[in-house]
């Protein structure tokens, strides 16, 4: 039940905004164009930042009490060092561990409390894709400053992100993005030189095993995939978030399935029991992994964990 939750959440939320279907089971982090780059400038009250509606925003001072409206948020304030000034978070905002304990404002089915984001009394929302522009039309209508963070098209791009959460937060993300930096490149060197790549089958939700989800174009899981060595096979699809049949997966004959779902129960072993997975070359050489899908779907500071875990899941050989 929780889990077919979360997917018609995450759907709802899309079919809202109009953008393409989000990253199951978390937050749909599928990438899009923006406005441009997030820019500060002084103020004559303190500062004053575009965000990535190409709204002005301005900030009197450092904010005390921030509120995260996405998994993705949440994870960036607490990795620039934010999390004291986080007081209220959505509900599926899990990582890390402390961010559990904050007050749940919502987010199921992309319904927000409203009230309950108002009484916390925030000097700064910071909103992501997944959060609609009426939502945030709505709370600036009650007075409350909301920050619309968009999502990278590129790792390159996360970069200053997290620069810009730093500057609105009143930290320095220069380590951070210095160290994931040197990570991401860690990976390429290694990953450049080679003159072959798996097919890759990425599974999403299975719910249907004759016809699950996968990652299709301009989507995270195909971007981390591509650059961690792979082909993804998803990309057929002109689909972000495509249903593959068994057929088109038995063509595409992945010699690599990951196994996104397996969060949610989905094993190694009861794809090899699935009918008509047999003929696959991952399933015959039993190249089956579990990922944590949060990895790969949410456009933070983790996603260079989700590349490093793939480049060693499809090149073992390189990344001992």
């Amino acid at each position: 039940m929780v889990r077919k939750t979360l997917i018609l959440t995450v759907l709802l939320a899309l079919v809202i905004a109009g953008c393409a279907p989000a990253s199951i089971p978390t937050e749909a982090p599928a990438p899009v164009a923006t406005q441009a780059p997030s820019t500060q400038a002084p103020a004559a009250n303190g500062l004053t930042f575009t965000d990535d509606m190409g709204r002005e925003i301005t900030l009197a001072g450092t904010p005390e009490r921030i509120v995260s409206l996405a998994p993705s948020t949440t994870e960036i304030l607490f990795a620039v060092g934010a999390g004291d000034q986080v007081v209220g978070r959505d509900e599926f905002s899990d990582y890390p561990e402390e961010a559990k304990s904050l007050p749940s404002i919502g987010g199921s089915f992309g319904e927000y409390n409203v009230e309950a984001i108002v009484a916390l009394k925030p000097d700064l929302v910071l909103a992501a894709e997944i959060n609609t522009p009426e939502l945030v039309k709505q709370l600036e209508d009650l007075g409350v400053t909301v920050y619309y963070l968009g999502n990278p098209l590129t790792l390159e791009e996360l970069y200053p992100k997290l620069e810009t959460v730093a500057s609105l937060t009143g930290h320095d993300a220069a380590e951070l993005v210095s160290s994931l930096q040197a990570r991401v490149a860690a990976v390429d060197e290694k990953i450049l030189p080679l003159s072959s790549r798996p097919n890759v089958f990425y599974e999403i939700d299975a719910s249907d095993p004759s016809k699950p989800y996968t990652y299709g174009p301009g989507t995270f899981g195909e971007l981390l995939i591509v650059r961690a060595g792979g082909y993804n096979i998803g990309s057929i699809s002109a689909d972000s978030y495509p249903q593959l049949s068994l057929e088109q997966i038995v063509v595409a004959n992945p010699s690599i399935i990951i196994l996104g779902d397996s969060m949610w129960g989905v094993t190694p072993e009861s794809v090899l029991a699935r009918a008509g997975w047999e003929n696959i070359e991952a399933v015959k050489s039993e190249q089956i992994f579990p990922i944590d899908d949060n990895l790969i779907s949410r456009p933070g500071p983790r996603l260079v964990d989700g590349l490093e875990a793939l480049a060693k899941i499809l090149h073992p050989g390189v990344f001992e």
